[in-house]
């Protein structure tokens, strides 16, 4: 009895440390909804040989992709087709700077979408006029610039970008 109860403890403890059926293995084809599976179609062939995180990832992003308006798509799919024209050096800069967005503190990832959410607000003359005039300044007139207008009160940073 006593060797019965302890290779119970054993595997009960050992087995405890393991994954149970399912857990670290990502979802199996078998198990995603309809929805997701019509999305993830192009991987249908190659899914079991995805990682388990590459698997639950692309799960998540046909979760979404079922979430969003025919607009919200619309526009998904023209930022897609940018990005596969793009040139692979810089989609490897635009990585490296998003892994760089990533490592930033949660305020300083919310300052910056808050300053983009904003840009966007701008009509698109100013957008691009902005976006020149940032193009061509030195790297030593951008620091300038970026330290000037961290001491700027909003209304100050108004009348700046009216200028």
């Amino acid at each position: 009895m006593k060797r019965f109860l302890l290779s119970l403890v054993m595997v009960l403890t050992v087995g405890g440390a393991l994954p149970t059926w399912g857990q670290g293995m990502g979802v199996p084809w078998d198990h995603l909804t309809r929805e997701e599976k019509k999305v993830l179609d192009p991987y249908r062939e190659r899914w079991n040989d995805l990682s388990p995180e590459k698997r639950e990832r692309l799960r998540r992003r046909a979760e979404r992709w079922g979430r969003m308006t025919p607009e919200e798509r619309r526009e998904a799919e023209e930022r897609y087709k940018r990005w596969r024209e793009l040139p692979p050096e810089q989609r490897e800069m635009i990585r490296k700077r998003f892994s760089e967005f990533r490592k930033l503190p949660p305020e300083e990832q919310e300052k910056i979408r808050s300053r983009y959410r904003w840009f966007r607000t701008l009509p698109p003359e100013q957008r691009r006029a902005l976006h020149e005039r940032w193009h061509r300044m030195t790297p030593e007139e951008r620091k300038e610039l970026h330290e000037r207008w961290q001491r700027m009160t909003p209304a100050e940073q108004q009348d700046f970008l009216r200028k």
